[in-house]
């Protein structure tokens, strides 16, 4: 077994066996690295990565490529906390990426209420070195803190070999990682999936009356808000879809002005519409209003729950102001 795994590391990652001596190493099994539910898993990870990034226009394709100098996580802490470290936006050399990396691990795990936990599965050497296992734990416990209410596939493990390197030799060892619970998939009534479900999810599965009777709720507090501007919305289905009276609904609920510059006042196509919606979750996201599952195009499309999801954040936010 020895020999594979060290014949597996020389040709993947070049495994130096000197600088891991007295430590142990979590190595994921190529088998496992096939594995849809690792690979779906992933992809979910970058999509939230990207979702969330989007104001910065940043956008990540590989989990072990792009988060390894510290910019990803820097951002991320940044966007999804709202703790903002003073230090240099691009570390270039590997001294200034792991000094970086100290810095942002740190606070993450402060504020994932880590940082006195001997049972981290991550740290600046782990991450630093692209390790992908010890990157997967960092950015799943950042979702179950940040943003709980994101469905990540369940229940997916991975198989693992652990080496230990030693003066007296190798010792090696296969075991099983978790990198997400089975909790996620219980039955949808369970009272703990059920608490983590969007509300709005929850909404449409009750009897029609009631639906509608929040809709209603929702599309008065829309027209008390838009009334002063001499709009108001009968089709919430529809009159959304350009994205016109969502960025002016958005604009007087927050207090501020969009330049009619900025968007499309009597947009034309499908191109000018995204344009005016994308803006407008744009706005709500550096708002501090995380609408991460909703793309722009369903609303354009004219998804109700897309366009819902989006209304009920700001009813919530604002109804009782």
């Amino acid at each position: 077994m020895e020999a594979d795994i060290f014949e597996y590391h020389k040709e993947e990652d070049n495994l130096d066996v000197e600088s891991f001596q007295g430590d142990k190493r979590k190595l994921i099994q190529p088998a496992s690295l096939k594995d849809p539910k690792l690979e779906k898993l992933k992809e979910e990870l970058v999509d939230w990565i990207n979702k969330a990034l989007k104001p910065e226009h940043i956008v990540v394709q590989s989990l072990e490529e792009d988060l390894y100098d510290g910019l990803v996580l820097h951002h991320l802490l940044s966007r999804l906390a709202g703790v903002h470290l003073t230090m240099d936006e691009i570390a270039l050399t590997s001294t200034a990426q792991i000094r970086k990396l100290e810095v942002v691990l740190e606070e993450l795990d402060k504020r994932l209420g880590l940082q006195d936990c001997s049972d981290i599965k991550w740290n600046v050497k782990l991450i630093h070195n692209k390790d992908l296992l010890a990157t997967i734990h960092l950015l799943v416990a950042m979702v179950r803190c940040f943003q709980p209410e994101l469905d990540l596939p369940p229940n997916v493990k991975v198989e693992v070999v652990v080496v230990e390197v030693s003066k007296s030799g190798i010792k090696s060892d296969v075991q099983t990682e978790v990198l997400t619970e089975e909790s996620s998939s219980m039955s949808s009534d369970s009272p703990s999936n059920a608490e983590r479900e969007d509300p709005i999810e929850q909404l449409l599965k009750l009897e029609a009356h009631k639906v509608n009777t929040v809709k209603k709720a929702i599309l008065h507090f829309v027209n008390q808000n838009v009334a002063a501007m001499g709009l108001q919305v009968a089709d919430m289905d529809k009159q959304f879809a350009d994205g016109v009276i969502l960025l002016l609904l958005i604009g007087q609920l927050e207090g501020f002005f969009v330049p009619l510059f900025e968007f499309n006042l009597t947009p034309v196509n499908d191109s000018e519409m995204l344009h005016n919606v994308t803006l407008a979750l744009d706005l709500l996201n550096d708002s501090g209003l995380q609408l991460s599952t909703v793309d722009p195009q369903d609303i354009v499309s004219q998804d109700v729950v897309a366009t819902l999801k989006v209304l009920y954040a700001l009813f919530k936010r604002h109804k009782e102001k």
